[in-house]
């Protein structure tokens, strides 16, 4: 990956971590003004809502924050060590989390007439979503695992090519 892709890469993140960041300190009260001035319904479920909201965000950031160590580490050459393995097993666990989250977050709206159906409905298909792209994370890793045993091979048959020369 190139040095200009990396460089665009981490401009649009900044500008979506900017934008969660707006959306905590901003949207995030304003919503819970909203839910509280609304239908006493959903209004007993602001708090529990919110804090679902922010934990989301922040599995989000987490997950950004993660994919721009791990652009570090392919600008440096490294990413194929076993260093990458932490930053990966983050993002796993924060996109499982999100996916938990989206599930607390139908069962929450699901009970009462507060929220339609389909709502509730869309939100499980997040989820399940969510659960889905945790999973493809996690053969990515396997495949990251694969790749460094293959550069510690490489390693190991370059030392050997050499003390042959």
């Amino acid at each position: 990956m190139g040095n200009f892709t990396i460089l665009i890469l981490r401009v649009l993140m900044s500008g979506v971590l900017a934008g969660t960041l707006l959306i905590q300190v901003v949207l995030v009260p304003l919503l819970g003004t909203d839910l509280d001035q609304g239908d006493p319904a959903i209004a007993a479920l602001r708090i529990p809502f919110l804090v679902i909201v922010c934990l989301g965000v922040l599995a989000f950031q987490v997950t950004l924050v993660c994919v721009w160590r791990l652009l570090t580490m392919v600008r440096r050459g490294t990413v194929f060590s076993a260093a990458a393995f932490r930053w990966v097993d983050i993002i796993i666990g924060a996109v499982g989390s999100a996916a938990l989250l989206l599930v607390a977050l139908g069962f929450l709206l699901a009970p009462g007439e507060a929220v339609a159906p389909g709502i509730v409905l869309l939100v499980g298909g997040a989820a399940v979503t969510a659960a889905g792209v945790a999973l493809v994370v996690v053969v990515m890793r396997a495949l990251l695992a694969q790749a460094v045993v293959r550069e510690a091979e490489a390693l190991d048959l370059r030392t050997q090519l050499s003390e042959v020369i």
